[in-house]
């Protein structure tokens, strides 16, 4: 029990409050991102049930829970610990004619009940965790039975090449599209190999998982 507590050593960046978060928000936004965030949550929720629960852990600007939400057959909640965040996403939500139940609290102690949801996303955030093993066991916690949590994030195996690649599809200008590329690349030290996050998922109430290779990042999926 001692190592599943025990928090997990990282460089700490800039915390994503205020004019960081702003910031990302902006570059995060443009047209073809967005028109990508449609299509993931088509994929993503592919089967689903409606009036399913689903769960954004770490959703950021909060660009993937409103295509979620715009499918207008689940209900969907958000968790994120910045509260810049929190206010950014509603803001965009309500912009968007949508409702997203968006809560601010940390990935390790998620604010609901047992088996609330049916499906669970994380991306592009789970490497920043301090308590992966926690998170892992919350995601486990409150997804109900045949529930599924889908965590997409970036590879430590990720090269240069591909990195360059996955900014040149984002429709940046050229001082964002640098800013990207190096924090991309400060963010690959933190970031796990498939091998490390299957140990991992082994670790965890979960026991296994299925874990697949698309360009800079890994997607995990967990069932319980």
């Amino acid at each position: 029990m001692q190592a599943r507590a025990a928090a997990r050593w990282r460089f700490k960046g800039p915390e994503m409050e205020g004019v960081v978060a702003r910031w990302y928000a902006r570059i995060r936004g443009t047209g073809s991102q967005v028109d990508a965030y449609r299509k993931q949550a088509a994929k993503l929720t592919d089967g689903l049930p409606a009036g399913a629960g689903v769960l954004e852990v770490a959703f950021g600007p909060g660009y993937l829970a409103i295509e979620l939400a715009r499918l207008r057959r689940f209900h969907v909640s958000g968790l994120d610990i910045s509260r810049t965040f929190v206010q950014i996403a509603s803001e965009n939500a309500k912009e968007a004619g949508v409702e997203v139940d968006f809560h601010q609290g940390d990935a390790a102690v998620m604010p609901f009940g047992d088996e609330s949801f049916d499906l669970i996303v994380c991306q592009a955030a789970f490497k920043n965790f301090m308590h992966p093993g926690r998170a892992l066991d919350e995601m486990h916690r409150v997804l109900r039975d045949g529930g599924t949590a889908v965590i997409q994030d970036m590879s430590s195996d990720a090269t240069h090449a591909d990195i360059e690649h996955e900014v040149a599809g984002m429709g940046l200008g050229w001082f964002s599209a640098f800013t990207t590329r190096a924090t991309l690349e400060l963010l690959k030290r933190r970031a796990y190999s498939p091998r490390k996050f299957e140990r991992l998922a082994a670790a965890s109430p979960f026991n296994k998982s299925e874990i697949t290779i698309h360009g800079i990042g890994l997607e995990v999926r967990l069932q319980r």
